[in-house]
């Protein structure tokens, strides 16, 4: 699974260093790091949803306070 992380300049400052933070946090702990690659990337040109989070080519709006619940339903529950 590919999960990558939009760290342009307007998702870095609604906090896409601590979504890549715990997500790192959250693959680790629940041992996937050979399951999910985590990747950065510049501008996905939704700038306005949030940090932009794709998933396999699916894009999802994600702050850090809602990382936890987003972990949990696109990515865990996929490889589970």
């Amino acid at each position: 699974m590919k999960v990558t992380v939009c760290i342009g300049s307007s998702c870095h400052l609604k906090g896409s260093r601590q979504v890549v933070e715990q997500l790192q946090h959250l693959i680790g702990m629940n041992d996937l790091k050979d399951s999910v690659e985590l990747g950065g990337t510049f501008c996905m040109g939704k700038c306005q949803q949030g940090v932009c989070v794709s998933v396999d080519d699916k894009c999802f709006s994600v702050t850090p306070e809602t990382v936890g619940e987003f972990f949990r339903t696109e990515i865990l529950e996929k490889l589970t």
